[in-house]
């Protein structure tokens, strides 16, 4: 089973995306906090990140930059960032970190769960 990490810090909009992301067939991790999220993603290895960046003790960037150099030449795993940050400077610091997606809060969990699926689709033709 496809396994999603769902990182964010306001505790209703996790829930909500937990139960759709977990609704929609996928294996759903979730974290708190940036710190919470960099040790999930060691352990449990999850195959798509969804990342807030405004996360407590560690930001969503700072978990990208890390995620982005431990794959350095192993399989590709997709990163998405969900944010209330809109300004283009944001927007350039996600896909400098090579950012996969970036949708701006508030979205639809529809929207979410429509991403997720399109990466999950990318994920063999971009290992192979």
């Amino acid at each position: 089973m496809i396994k999603i990490l769902l990182a964010d810090d306001e505790a209703s909009v996790l829930e909500i995306m937990a139960r759709k992301v977990s609704g929609a067939g996928y294996e759903v991790i979730t974290a708190v906090d940036g710190a919470q999220a960099w040790a999930k993603i060691e352990s449990e290895n999850p195959d798509v990140i969804v990342l807030d960046l405004t996360m407590p003790i560690m930001d969503g960037l700072e978990v990208l930059r890390r995620v982005r150099e431990s794959d350095a030449g192993k399989k590709w795993r997709p990163v998405i960032i969900i944010s209330a940050l809109s300004e283009m400077q944001n927007l350039r610091k996600g896909f400098d970190l090579e950012a996969d997606h970036y949708l701006t809060k508030p979205c639809r969990i529809e929207d979410v769960v429509k991403t997720i699926r399109l990466m999950v689709a990318l994920i063999p033709m971009r290992n192979s």
